[in-house]
């Protein structure tokens, strides 16, 4: 589709929503006007009958005394005697009770008897004839007489005794009228009651709409039922409907002009920038890019949306590269995973199966182990491997800055290394001499560095089968940070795997790396410690010259104490007394019978307690335990909640924990907690005499 052809469906939108509003406009105004219509007679009509029934209503208390006097049997008795005083002094005295001005009385011939008036009517005998005639059969009758004085209303009933209440079983005795003369006062009255304003008038005066009036009647008829008057009322219509047709028409209007303007404005507004879209779209003409970016308004956010969908489209193939090697990485780590797990459990069941069912000699025996304890190590270094890169992945590792002595921290580790490297290697290890050693302990996160140290001096020695492997650091003040260095001689790695070499589950694949096993984590590991900790991490490396690891801290003077540097010596390890009572708290059957077993080889009195509460309990009631081996997750109270209630009751009691877990912050939650030390599970014989000892070395020379 072409601008050409757009722009004539626009316009012809323009037009059919043109014709669509004038349909509706029209509709409304007929509709309207409809309603005004409907409006104005409906009101009208409702008007009407609400005079008929006030006036109706104003008229009802006469008729109901009236009926109740006509049917009264002195009332009957009166014809009879033509008693003028009794009539004076009882029918009179009603004409207040009637609100009436004329209360007369006929015989059943229709001949004046008396009558009882106000000053408003003078006259003595006002009824016409025709009326009375009327009457001959009895009932109750009311109209209008015109006198002098004005319009009198009318109401009459014929006299019968009190068992005729329908006056229609006995004849008329005589007759009773009462009238009231419409006055100012009484078409005041009634036009308070009815909301209007009420004038007598011979002719019938139509509502005219628009002149916010309604107008109601009511005809005034005589005894033969012509009308002599009428009482027109008028009332306010407060319902405009003026100002809704002016509104329309001025409506009408702005619709034309704005229809006129939009038919100017689309083609400047509308019909070019679809055009530098369109050659966009087609050409990517950079160009109409701008120019389009030019324009106010959306068509200039569409402009910058233009010039960013380029950088989109690379970035999603890169993403989309970058996800294709995750999922990738990922069914590597499984397999791999599958693999590294199940080598040494292959190990451990397969030897474990071999001690148990076959005749081994002693050395024999003695090689099986050595195996099953060192896949039991790999299996252990796997799984915290893993539960690391899970807690870093989560955010719940924080870095713990505290003050550390960095020379004697690089003389530690140098000699906890040394130690481990197998003797099959024929590797130089040593330390980078330090041109310019930090002068005070510097501020850092001590666990983290070391584990990062760790994991790439272990690395270096594990690709590393002759030859050196070194490591050190060096002081940069002018860029305030430490530069750490770890060189080998190793295997080296390829230039094409130094950008994914500190990727997470990624393992540069060779013979000597598929020996070694390993899920490819410590170096992810390390990454996200120093980055963690504020440094950064490189790499350079050269196939079968070896690489260099170089990583860097902030620089951080905790500027306290000096600090003297301490010549590299092997740690001396003093045993201490083999006596003393230990308790052992521990759930778990087959570790504390580990624990038994291995105790066997010293002179230590073991106590077991099965759980925390009884930890407790055996603490308070024996002073002679020495030292406890406190198991962290225990039931009814833990090592946490027991430690804190031993060290209540025995604040000098050392307790050492012992728990399968191993990160460096389940490390500094149980020094925090005041623990003397902890061993990890698996339990090493070697580290726990070596705690042991160390305890009650310390006691003795206190």
């Amino acid at each position: 589709m072409t601008i050409k052809k757009t722009y004539p469906k626009i316009l012809l939108l323009i037009f059919s929503s043109s014709v669509f509003f004038i349909f509706l406009y029209t509709a409304l105004f007929y509709y309207t006007t409809q309603v005004e219509q409907q409006v104005y007679s409906d009101s009208k009509y409702h008007f009407q009958n609400e005079v008929n029934k006030l006036f109706d209503l104003d008229s009802k208390p006469i008729r109901v005394a009236i009926n109740n006097d006509t049917n009264w049997d002195e009332f009957v008795d009166f014809f009879k005697t033509k008693d003028s005083v009794w009539y004076t002094g009882t029918i009179g005295n009603e004409l207040e009770i009637y609100n009436a001005d004329y209360l007369g009385a006929y015989d059943k011939d229709g001949n004046f008897v008396i009558r009882a008036s106000s000053k408003k009517i003078k006259a003595k005998d006002i009824i016409p004839k025709q009326a009375i005639t009327n009457f001959k059969r009895g009932g109750l009758s009311k109209f209008f007489i015109q006198l002098p004085q004005g319009i009198v209303e009318v109401i009459g009933a014929s006299v019968h005794h009190s068992d005729d209440p329908l006056k229609v079983r006995t004849k008329p005795y005589g007759y009773f009228f009462v009238a009231r003369l419409l006055d100012t006062n009484f078409i005041n009255e009634l036009g308070l009651l009815t909301n209007s304003e009420i004038v007598f008038s011979q002719e019938v005066k139509e509502t005219e709409i628009g002149k916010h009036k309604i107008f109601a009647s009511i005809d005034l008829a005589d005894c033969q039922g012509k009308t002599i008057t009428r009482l027109l009322f008028s009332r306010k219509f407060d319902v405009y409907f003026d100002h809704t047709i002016n509104i329309l028409y001025v409506i009408i209007l702005a619709f034309i002009i704005n229809l006129v303007i939009n038919l100017m404005m689309t083609r400047k507004w509308l019909y070019f920038p679809l055009e530098l879209m369109t050659r966009v779209l087609e050409t990517g003409n950079k160009k109409a890019i701008k120019e389009l970016k030019s324009i106010s308004g959306e068509f200039s956010h569409i402009g910058n949306l233009f010039e960013e969908n380029s950088n989109q489209k690379i970035e999603l193939i890169k993403a989309k590269i970058k996800a294709e090697e995750g999922d990738r990485l990922k069914a590597s780590f499984l397999a791999n995973l599958s693999h590294e797990i199940r080598t040494p459990m292959n190990a451990i069941n397969g030897f474990t199966d071999l001690l148990i069912n076959t005749k081994l000699d002693e050395n024999e025996k003695l090689e099986y182990l050595k195996v099953i304890d060192k896949s039991g190590r790999n299996l252990v270094s796997i799984i915290d491997d893993l539960i690391e890169m899970s807690k870093i992945d989560s955010n719940q590792i924080k870095p713990n800055y505290t003050t550390l002595d960095l020379e004697s921290c690089i003389s530690e580790l140098f000699e906890t290394i040394r130690i481990t490297i197998p003797k099959t290697k024929n590797i130089d290890f040593k330390l980078i001499e330090t041109k310019n050693p930090v002068a005070y302990n510097i501020i850092t996160d001590e666990v983290k560095l070391k584990q990062v140290l760790v994991n790439l001096v272990n690395n270096a020695i594990k690709f590393t089968e002759e030859g050196h492997v070194a490591f050190g650091y060096e002081v940069d003040d002018e860029n305030e940070k430490i530069v750490f260095k770890i060189k080998d001689t190793g295997l080296g790695i390829d230039e094409d795997n130094h950008k994914h070499i500190f990727d997470r589950f990624k393992r540069v694949e060779s013979d000597v790396s598929i020996k070694v096993g390993g899920l490819g984590l410590g170096l992810a590991i390390s990454k996200a410690y120093v980055e963690m900790m504020g440094g950064t991490i490189t790499l350079e490396s050269k196939v079968e010259k070896g690489s260099v690891f170089s990583f860097s801290i902030p620089l951080q003077y905790d500027m306290v104490q000096k600090i003297i540097v301490q010549p590299i010596n092997s740690k001396r390890t003093i045993k201490g007394e083999e006596d003393g009572t230990i308790l052992i708290a521990e759930d778990d059957n087959l570790n504390f019978l580990l624990f038994q077993k291995i105790m066997q080889l010293k002179n230590y009195n073991i106590i077991r307690a099965v759980n925390g509460l009884e930890a407790v309990e055996i603490c308070h009631n024996n002073p002679s335990i020495d030292l406890v081996l406190m198991d962290i997750k225990m039931p009814i109270m833990n090592g946490f909640e027991a430690l804190e209630k031993i060290k209540a009751i025995r604040p000098e009691l050392i307790i050492i924990a012992q728990t399968a877990y191993s990160s460096n912050e389940d490390e500094e939650k149980i020094y925090k907690a005041g623990f003397y030390g902890y061993i990890t599970k698996p339990i090493k014989r070697e580290r726990l005499f070596e705690i042991i000892d160390d305890v009650f070395q310390n006691k003795n020379k206190s």
